[in-house]
């Protein structure tokens, strides 16, 4: 019932964002059409353009139709119809076909979930690659700090966290792209290659760049509340049992702390499946963070509301996942 529960509001969000998005995408300036026909388009043309996409209709019979066509049944063929040529199919059962069909972008004019398809995979390994650098160093820093509180290291630590969070991402990419790509040539400046070896080399440096600037705000966050918890009853009476002083720090006092670390991965591991939209762009990374840019100046409708479908839903995920792992990580949490 919880889940369920859980899964209800989680849906919710997921529509009023989208629904947001487009109401936003209507009252933005500038003619869609007008961007896909050219500035130099005729207006027969232009008619014509904006008949093919639908533009020529009222926001509300669009709205109504951009939720129709989103999620539907369809007949299974081994050819799809001229009508399901944008769609995917998500699950196949009883000569039937569930589809998901997000339209066809104005630009491009390729559907749209070709389009997502081709990028989230990009997107989901850049901003695991990036969440598991911030992790790795925010954790072990931060609870550094925390241990030898007041010392030159804590000191150290934090004005490093401190610099970190206040240097702007593209000074940070910047420099990784001069030192280790340039000078060094250790890592490509910047694309995705061809090969394997190609996409994972490309990957580095787009993934230590927010992994820094992450880091950074992981190690305040953890050495903050492991201060806190250092100094708490049950941790005084772990070391009054003479347990050893890592068993203290790991097991009473940090995994405490993982908790409040858990909220805040929920919600940044959203934010990277968004698209960070300027380490994409620096490193010319293809993930959604550089469609959703050019969509958005493009007026493309369709393409924004797809990538902030898969937002919207990687956010709620990752904050539902997270919650039904509450009892788990804080046994405060249980009952």
């Amino acid at each position: 019932m919880k889940v369920a529960r859980r899964l209800g509001t989680a849906l919710f969000v997921v529509c009023a964002v989208v629904s947001l998005a487009f109401a936003v995408e209507e009252l933005l300036p500038g003619d869609p059409a007008r961007m896909a026909a050219g500035v130099q388009a005729r207006p027969a043309d232009l008619a014509h353009v904006r008949e093919q996409l639908g533009l020529d209709r009222p926001p509300l019979e669009r709205y109504a139709i951009f939720w129709e066509r989103l999620v539907h049944l369809a007949p299974q063929h081994s050819v799809p119809a001229p009508e399901h040529e944008s769609c995917a199919v998500v699950l196949a059962f009883a000569h039937r076909e569930l589809h998901v069909n997000l339209g066809k972008s104005f630009q491009r004019r390729q559907p749209v979930v070709d389009l997502l398809v081709a990028r989230v995979p990009r997107t989901a390994a850049l901003a695991v690659a990036g969440l598991s650098v911030q992790l790795l160093l925010g954790i072990t820093f931060g609870t550094l700090a925390a241990v030898r509180r007041g010392s030159r290291i804590d000191r150290l630590l934090t004005g490093a966290s401190v610099l970190g969070v206040s240097t702007p991402t593209f000074i940070v990419a910047f420099v990784f792209q001069l030192v280790f790509a340039r000078e060094l040539r250790w890592l490509p400046l910047d694309g995705y290659g061809v090969t394997w070896t190609d996409h994972a080399r490309s990957l580095v440096l787009p993934a230590l760049t927010l992994g820094i600037y992450g880091a950074a705000f992981y190690t305040r966050l953890v050495r903050d509340d492991m201060i806190a918890l250092l100094e708490s009853d049950w941790v005084r009476t772990a070391r009054a049992k003479g347990l050893p002083a890592w068993r203290v720090v790991v097991v009473h006092a940090l995994r405490n702390a993982l908790a409040l670390v858990a909220t805040a991965v929920a919600l940044d591991f959203g934010a990277l499946m968004g698209g960070a939209v300027v380490t994409e762009t620096v490193f010319r990374w293809p993930g959604l963070g550089e469609l959703s840019l050019h969509a958005t100046l493009d007026r493309d409708g369709p393409v924004v509301c797809g990538c902030l479908l898969v937002t919207s839903i990687a956010v709620v995920l990752a904050n539902v996942v997270v919650d039904l792992s509450y009892p788990r990580i804080d046994p405060r949490a249980r009952g």
